[in-house]
């Protein structure tokens, strides 16, 4: 199953609706974690008659969903929070009742107001009777879905359940699972290396203290994900954080600037893109206590010296990857954004104000990225919808870079 790689690390939503191929969707959530894709199971009412959410939880490792207000959700609402934990959504099997309702934009049910809430990639594996398929009602209303940017898997032709033969037959699970890693595999960064600093660093003042900032690592983060899930392969060197790796995504663990400097360099000459999402103490003590300091003094005055300024260092080499820096400030944000994109000589710059809850430890961000002679707003959002969009327009840039 070499070909499915690309779904390793993915985030996928299976929906499944009523009709006798559902038992196929067992199958299909059971090769996806066997390729190492995080799948979660949306099933509607009708699927429930032909499998049972227990089947379905006990192979994908996870609650199945059923209900359109969730109380174990976050604010009750499950479709929010499955729209942008997915990386992509596939209904299979997708019965011709839901194309319809699909086409029509209903969200009456969990599974219909998940696709119009997801900014992933959404496809659906159509299956029904050859005489429903072939019907200009559900011809017209697939035609409609792919003018939307939903993407058909299917249907296959030969003998249905109903005794008939023809097309609208579910495809098999792995010609689905194929096609999912064909889209990832094409992806934007597709055949990249991609390089990533997220979270703080912390620099010992004695063996109990040090000194550190308010990052939570969730901004790098997500843009490993998303670097991941547009095709690339994604080495993140992580500082300090509470945050579990992104699937698919190799974490190298450091806690100084030095280390996050160390590792930086082993990696970087590999990589086409280097992405510096860390927020990297500029300064360190300037000598570490070997024994813990006592608070005998009223005051203290503690001598410090600068860290390595990773990112610099990265875009002075010779044969240097498109590098990416953040610029997080709380006032003049774009001049000095810009004064810092001229100074350290990156190639694109993404700048967010702190505060109002933006910036560190908050779930949104907002940013405004510059390169030269470019400039492009992404508004506030969930910080995993930023990373995609930022990912997105990163790879823009650097196929045009490459190109030019």
């Amino acid at each position: 199953m070499a070909a499915a790689a690309g779904v390793r690390g993915r985030r996928i939503v299976i929906g499944v609706t009523g009709g006798i191929a559902a038992y196929k969707s067992a199958e299909l959530v059971r090769c996806l974690r066997k390729q190492g894709a995080e799948v979660r199971v949306v099933m509607t009412a009708s699927a429930c008659e032909f499998i049972t959410p227990l089947t379905m939880q006990a192979l994908s490792g996870n609650p199945v969903h059923t209900s359109l207000l969730d109380s174990s959700a976050e604010a009750a609402m499950g479709h929010i929070e499955l729209a942008r934990w997915a990386d992509a959504v596939l209904v299979a099997p997708a019965s011709a009742n839901f194309l319809a309702r699909m086409s029509h934009g209903l969200a009456d049910d969990l599974l219909t107001t998940l696709c119009l809430a997801t900014e992933a990639l959404v496809f659906v594996a159509p299956a029904m009777n050859r005489v429903m398929w072939a019907h200009p009602a559900t011809q017209a209303n697939c035609q409609v879905l792919q003018q939307r940017g939903v993407t058909l898997l299917g249907p296959a032709e030969g003998e249905q359940a109903c005794g008939e033969s023809g097309a609208g037959r579910m495809l098999e699970a792995e010609q689905l699972m194929n096609a999912l890693s064909g889209h990832w595999q094409q992806g934007p960064l597709a055949g990249l290396r991609v390089l990533l600093t997220a979270g703080p660093t912390r620099e010992a003042v004695d063996p109990v203290r040090y000194i550190s900032n308010h990052s939570s690592g969730k901004m790098g983060y997500a843009l490993a994900q998303a670097a991941s899930a547009a095709g690339a392969e994604v080495v993140l060197v992580s500082g300090p954080t509470a945050l579990a790796c992104p699937n698919g995504v190799e974490r190298v663990s450091v806690e100084t600037a030095a280390e996050m400097s160390v590792a930086v360099k082993a990696h970087v000459g590999l990589s086409q893109i280097f992405i510096a999402a860390a927020a990297v103490a500029d300064y360190r003590p300037a000598a570490v206590q070997a024994k813990k300091m006592k608070k005998d003094a009223a005051e203290l005055s503690l001598p410090l010296e600068r860290t390595e300024d990773i990112l610099t260092q990265v875009a002075a080499m010779p044969n240097k990857p498109f590098c990416v820096g953040f610029a997080a400030e709380t006032n003049d944000l774009e001049k000095y954004a810009q004064d810092k994109m001229q100074r350290k000589g990156l190639d694109m710059i993404a700048a967010n104000l702190v505060g109002d809850g933006l910036g560190f430890n908050a779930d949104d961000n907002a940013l405004t990225v510059l390169w030269q002679g470019g400039k492009q707003e992404i508004t506030r959002a969930d910080k995993a919808i930023v990373a995609r969009e930022l990912i997105t327009l990163i790879a823009e840039r650097y196929n045009a870079q490459s190109t030019s």
